[in-house]
């Protein structure tokens, strides 16, 4: 069969089209983790509730293997901030890091790392112990 320029440039325009498609690939762009997954569009189109008030804020950069949190406190109350990391091998670990306490203007940066590739990385919050407590 040959080739025509009209098949040939309807290809051309289907494989441009698939390779600058967004996909899953790259969940680890999330700067911390849901809380709840919705499970339906209807839940998906209602507004999230605002962050709580100790919460860091949290950047990630992943490069590679490994990961980065830089995290930075501007409350007063102090957050426990952790770095989780889903590896994408079967047989590679998942990491969870130790929670680290950022107090007033607080900064932490927690570096970990998959041998392989990382699936997803994000960073989970909880309120210390005291603050707990009131």
């Amino acid at each position: 069969m040959r080739t025509t320029w009209r098949s040939a440039s309807i290809l051309a325009t289907v494989t441009v089209l698939l390779w600058a498609t967004p996909t899953v690939s790259q969940p680890h762009r999330r700067t911390s983790q849901p809380t709840a997954q919705p499970t339906s569009r209807a839940a998906e189109a209602q507004p999230t509730a605002p962050r709580p008030v100790y919460q860091a804020e949290c950047r990630l950069a992943v490069e590679g293997s490994r990961a980065t949190a830089y995290c930075h406190n501007p409350y007063p109350q102090a957050d426990l901030v952790r770095l989780h990391i889903e590896c994408d091998r079967w047989w590679d670990i998942d990491v969870d890091t130790a929670p680290v306490e950022l107090g007033a203007a607080g900064y932490a940066q927690l570096t970990s790392r998959c041998w392989k590739e990382i699936h997803s990385a994000w960073v989970s919050h909880q309120p210390t112990e005291s603050r707990a407590g009131t």
